[in-house]
């Protein structure tokens, strides 16, 4: 594999990213890392990493670009300052660096033309957004305990249900304060009523976060279960 980085023009600055590129020197499918609110770090370069080890292209973009170059410590660093930054990015501005990604893909003659992405908490709501701001981009779509997706705003990500063309995946923990017990009902209404092809499983015993190794409350079985099902829905969309 080949690891790499590449500062993407945005219009709010460069935007980093790290890719890794799978062997074989064959077009790969590229899937996009939306990371969630602790910031780039190692365990999602390990996530980029088993992507391309499966035959894919990760793009793992660095969102917080435009606080600068934020890395947190959640040893040190109070959960505050994570929120803080965290909160201040938006959809809007997460779709302005999806465009600049798709752009950089497209001109990209290492990648396929059928696109994924995944996205963790904070992220979901891109995740979300961007299958239904870029449907003819988008093949599939994975949010994992993903916040703020249904929301009272005439501008939350579920209302673009009737655009999404991919599939989408939908993992969450059974023990989650950050989702509201409207989100998954009030999402597979929206999904259901669109036609979207979607999973959606409630991992038990599970809480916010459980994807992450390097995490207490990481459960390897639910965080298994889900890059199963993800790999499974990618070789059907993207690989085909």
């Amino acid at each position: 594999m080949n690891e790499f980085g590449v500062n993407l023009p945005t219009t709010d600055g460069q935007m980093e990213c790290f890719i890794v590129q799978p062997d074989g020197g064959q077009p790969a499918p590229p899937v996009i890392i939306y990371m969630d609110v602790l910031g780039i770090r190692e365990e999602l370069f390990d996530f980029a990493r088993r992507l391309a080890s499966q035959g894919y292209f990760a793009i793992l973009p660095d969102m917080f670009y435009r606080a600068g170059k934020i890395r947190f410590d959640p040893a040190t660093d109070g959960i505050e300052k994570m929120f803080d930054v965290g909160r201040a990015l938006t959809v809007d501005m997460v779709m302005t660096d999806t465009e600049a990604m798709l752009d950089y893909l497209k001109g990209n003659d290492d990648v396929g033309n059928k696109i994924g992405c995944m996205g963790y908490c904070m992220s979901g709501q891109f995740v979300v957004a961007a299958a239904g701001n870029f449907p003819d981009e988008f093949g599939a779509a994975a949010s994992l305990y993903g916040t703020r997706i249904v929301t009272d705003s005439p501008y939350s990500p579920h209302l673009l249900a009737d655009k999404i063309q991919a599939e989408v995946y939908l993992g969450w923990a059974s023990e989650d304060p950050f989702v509201e017990a409207n989100v998954i009902p009030d999402l597979s209404k929206a999904f259901d009523d669109n036609g979207v092809k979607y999973t959606s499983v409630t991992h038990p015993d599970t809480q916010h976060g459980y994807s992450f190794p390097q995490r207490p409350i990481y459960d390897e079985t639910a965080s298994e279960q889900d890059w199963t099902a993800i790999f499974s829905m990618f070789e059907r969309q993207l690989k085909q």
